[in-house]
C-alpha cells in the first residue's frame, strides 16, 4: 500500500475525501458510482466556465481554447496508450458507446451476428441488441460464470463464429468488480473472425489501472469522466482508423474520421488534462523516468497494487478485525479468492434487506450503494437468485483505516441483526 506520507498527498488532491457537505464526516466507498473529483478539475472547470469565446476565431482567447483542446487530445492518447486513430468527447461514456456500436452494426458486412456477454453494462448490451435488430444481425451473449462472476475467453469461444461482425466486451464489471482478460478474449474472437469490430467498455476500469489500447487489438474504447476523478456530463473515446471511417453522423465537409458534433466544451478537455496530469504526478512517485507514458503506467500499477491490498484487507481482515471471509452471515459475490477482482466487493447480509444495511452504514458515516436486479444489475443478480446486493467500491485514495472501520461497523450490524432474530 501507499506509505502514510504519499497517502496524505493523494488525499489532499481530492474534494470531499472524508467529508460530505450535506452529511459531515464520512467514508466514501461508492467510487463505482462516481469517483471523487480532483481539486484541479474543479478549479479549471470554474475558470473556463466564464470564457465567452468559441474555438476557431482569430483572437487570443479562441487561440488558447484551441491549444487546450489540442493538448488534451495528445494527453488522452498518452493515457490510453494509442498511436493512431481519433480521440473525441461526447455527452457520456454510454452515449459514446451507443454511437460506436451503431456505426459498427450498420457499417460492417451484412447479416452475420453481434456478440456481447451477460456480464456487460446496458451501455453495450442495450446498444448491441437495438442495433443488431435494425442491422438485420443476430445478437448473441456469452454467458458469464456465476461462481466467479466473471467472463472468460472460453465463454466467448462458445458464441463467436466466422460470421461475427461486431463484438463488445466490458473491461471491468461495475457490479461484480471482476476484470476481463481483454487480450485473451480479443485473440479468441479474432482467431475465428479476424475482421470483427471489437468495442470495449472501459468505464469502470479506467480509474483502477494502466491502459494499453495498442496492445489490445480493439477498435473502440469509451471512458466516463466522472468515474475517473473528473466532472459529470462528458466522456471520451478512442476509435481505430477503420471504425472511425465507417459511415456515421457528421457534418458535410468534415473529415471521414470526424465524430464530434457542434462546438466543443473546452472545459471537458481541460479537466481531462488535469486528470492525466494527476496520473503523471502519482507515477513520478514510483519511477524516475522522464517519459510521461512510463510515469502514467507506473501510476496505474501503483493504483492497482494499493487497491488489491485494500481488497485483501476487506476480505481477510487483520489481527485486530475479522474480514468478510470470517463473517459467515455475509455472502460475497464472486468468492473470497478471485484474482479478477478490482477494487470492489458486492456483498449480501443473509436475511437482512440490503437497503437496510446500506442505510445503517450510512448512518454510521460509511457511504455504500444498493444494486438491484433491474436493467443495470439484473444480469448479475437474477442468475444468483438475489434481488439486491450491497456494493462496496474502493479507490486508491481510500485507506486501510477506512476499510477496518467498515468491517467493524458491518460486523456490529450483523451481530445486531442476529440478536434481533434470536429475540
Amino acid at each position: 500500500m501507499f506509505d502514510e506520507s504519499l497517502q496524505q498527498q493523494v488525499r489532499d488532491r481530492f474534494m470531499y475525501v472524508d467529508t460530505c457537505p450535506y452529511q459531515g464526516s464520512r467514508i466514501f466507498f461508492e467510487n463505482a458510482g462516481g469517483a471523487l473529483t480532483l481539486k484541479s478539475v474543479v478549479e479549471v472547470n470554474t475558470e473556463l466556465a466564464g470564457i465567452p469565446d468559441n474555438q476557431g476565431r482569430d483572437n487570443p482567447a479562441s487561440h488558447e481554447l484551441v491549444r487546450i483542446i489540442s493538448e488534451a487530445r495528445d494527453n488522452m492518447r498518452i493515457f490510453l496508450g494509442v498511436s493512431g486513430g481519433p480521440v473525441f468527447t461526447g455527452e457520456s461514456g454510454t452515449e459514446l458507446i451507443f454511437r460506436m456500436v451503431r456505426a459498427a452494426a450498420l457499417g460492417s458486412a451484412p447479416a452475420g451476428n453481434m456478440v456481447g456477454s451477460t456480464l456487460e453494462h446496458p451501455a453495450t448490451a442495450s446498444a448491441s441488441r437495438r442495433w443488431a435488430e435494425i442491422a438485420g444481425k443476430e445478437y448473441r451473449a456469452a454467458v458469464h460464470d456465476n461462481d466467479r462472476a466473471a467472463i472468460t475467453p472460453e465463454d466467448y469461444a462458445r458464441v463467436v463464429d466466422a460470421d461475427t461482425r461486431v463484438a463488445t466486451l466490458i473491461h471491468t464489471s461495475p457490479v461484480t468488480g471482476m476484470t476481463a482478460d481483454v487480450e485473451a478474449i480479443v485473440r479468441t474472437i479474432r482467431a475465428v473472425s479476424p475482421d470483427c469490430i471489437i468495442i470495449l467498455d472501459g468505464i469502470q476500469h479506467a480509474a483502477h489501472g494502466g491502459l494499453a489500447l495498442d496492445d489490445y487489438d480493439i477498435d473502440g474504447y469509451a471512458v466516463s469522466a466522472y468515474k475517473v476523478f473528473s466532472r459529470h456530463n462528458y466522456g471520451f473515446a478512442w476509435l481505430s482508423p477503420r471504425l472511425a471511417t465507417l459511415p456515421h453522423d457528421h457534418l458535410d465537409g468534415t473529415p471521414d474520421d470526424f465524430w464530434e458534433m457542434g462546438t466543443r466544451d473546452t472545459s471537458a478537455f481541460a479537466c481531462t488534462s488535469k486528470v492525466i496530469e494527476y496520473f503523471d504526478w502519482l507515477g513520478s512517485q514510483f519511477t524516475d523516468s522522464s517519459d510521461r507514458r512510463e510515469r502514467i503506467l507506473a501510476a496505474g500499477e501503483a493504483i492497482h497494487d494499493h487497491e488489491h491490498d485494500l481488497v485483501r484487507l476487506m476480505i481477510d481482515g487483520d489481527g485486530t478485525q475479522k474480514g468478510l471471509r470470517d463473517m459467515p452471515e455475509v455472502y460475497l459475490i464472486g468468492g473470497h479468492d478471485n484474482p479478477a477482482r478490482e477494487g470492489l466487493c458486492s456483498i449480501i447480509v443473509e436475511g437482512k434487506p440490503c437497503a437496510e444495511v446500506v442505510a445503517e452504514l450510512n448512518a454510521r458515516g460509511i457511504r455504500t450503494h444498493v444494486r438491484k436486479a433491474d436493467y443495470f444489475s439484473g444480469n448479475i443478480l437474477e442468475p444468483l437468485g438475489r434481488p439486491t446486493c450491497i456494493r462496496v467500491s474502493m479507490c486508491h485514495y481510500n485507506t486501510p483505516a477506512e476499510v477496518l472501520t467498515f468491517l467493524r461497523e458491518l460486523e456490529d450490524i450483523v451481530r445486531m441483526h442476529a440478536e434481533a432474530n434470536a429475540a
